[in-house]
């Protein structure tokens, strides 16, 4: 007679857990990636070796440590070169084969790499894409929609005192007003043919007052008005919006496209192609608001790139 209860309890114990085992199974299947499923349950780089690198500046520790993580998920062993000072640095790590892989930016690809001016051809993506290929064998993957361009931002008080909207409205400031027109900018915006030196050609007017700073210490400089009124910042930096700093209108439309994508030795893109597969699940959720927000999370809530990195790819279904 007790064995019947005793068979009920472990009948019941056994559908507990079978139950328990359906939901978790369930809810590790959720639609990463707009439904494509997890990294791990779509994905086996078992075996595969790479060496992911970035440049130093914010937005680029977050995108080096969501390619680290996604890489690592998808059961590759991954090599941490993230965080390399600017971009000449890193491209040729990529060159020499210190590093396998890092993003990078249409417009930086255009002018700094294949030496070219101006608005890149339509397609912007593929013209850049076919001449690094062809001249230099480096492939580039599908860019994400996020377009972390050069701008110049002024604080809001200046900008309403005195009608400030477009970068052209600065020739007649200047002229007006030498003393209010300081200009911060970082050490690769002050030298690049697509930061100071062309803006000011483009133009045509020079600032009086030009300080070379580190690029993060730029914001807050221009919100404060200390010391200058006016400087260069990445439009994807949730800083701008925080300390209600004012983009003015490249009304000439000189600085060129500057969509990220992700960049690797033709060697390593064949030896495993899925891995534009796995990034083109990434790339599309790397809209300008959203990096905004994952900039935002690191330069003003102070939380680390790779925290960051790990919730956008928790959030977004891809990692468990």
């Amino acid at each position: 007679m007790l064995a019947k209860p005793l068979n009920l309890v472990r009948l019941l114990g056994i559908v507990a857990v079978a139950a328990m085992m359906a939901v978790g199974c369930g809810g590790g299947g959720g639609g990463g990636g707009g439904g494509g499923g997890s990294i791990t349950e779509n994905y086996d780089f078992a075996g595969q070796e790479y060496i992911v690198g970035s440049k130093e500046f914010t937005e680029q520790l977050v995108l080096g440590n969501i390619t680290l993580l996604a890489l690592e998920n998808a059961g590759a062993t991954v090599e941490d070169q993230i965080g390399l000072a600017g971009s000449d640095a890193v491209r040729t790590a990529l060159t020499s084969g210190e590093v396998d892989m890092y993003w990078e930016y249409l417009g930086t690809g255009w002018i700094n790499i294949l030496g070219e001016t101006g608005t890149i051809p339509e397609p912007a993506y593929e013209t850049v894409r076919d001449r690094d290929l062809e001249e230099n064998n480096i492939q580039w993957l599908e860019p994400a929609p996020e377009e972390n361009s050069y701008a110049i931002a002024t604080n809001r008080e200046t900008a309403d005192q005195y009608g400030l909207s477009t970068l052209s409205d600065l020739e007649s400031f200047i002229a007006e007003n030498p003393d209010e027109a300081g200009l911060c900018v970082g050490s690769e915006f002050a030298v690049r043919d697509d930061g100071l030196p062309g803006l000011q050609e483009a133009y045509g007017y020079e600032f009086p007052d030009v300080q070379r700073i580190q690029d993060g210490l730029v914001y807050d400089q221009v919100a404060n008005g200390d010391g200058c009124n006016f400087g260069s910042v990445f439009t994807t930096d949730g800083r701008i919006a925080n300390l209600d700093l004012v983009i003015l209108e490249d009304d000439q439309e000189f600085f060129p496209a500057f969509n990220g994508a992700l960049t690797m030795r033709q060697e390593v893109f064949e030896e495993n192609e899925q891995i534009a597969d796995l990034f083109g699940e990434i790339s599309p959720l790397l809209t300008t608001e959203q990096m905004q927000q994952l900039n935002l999370e690191v330069d003003v809530n102070g939380i680390p790139p790779e925290e960051v990195a790990e919730t956008f790819l928790r959030d977004n279904g891809f990692i468990g």
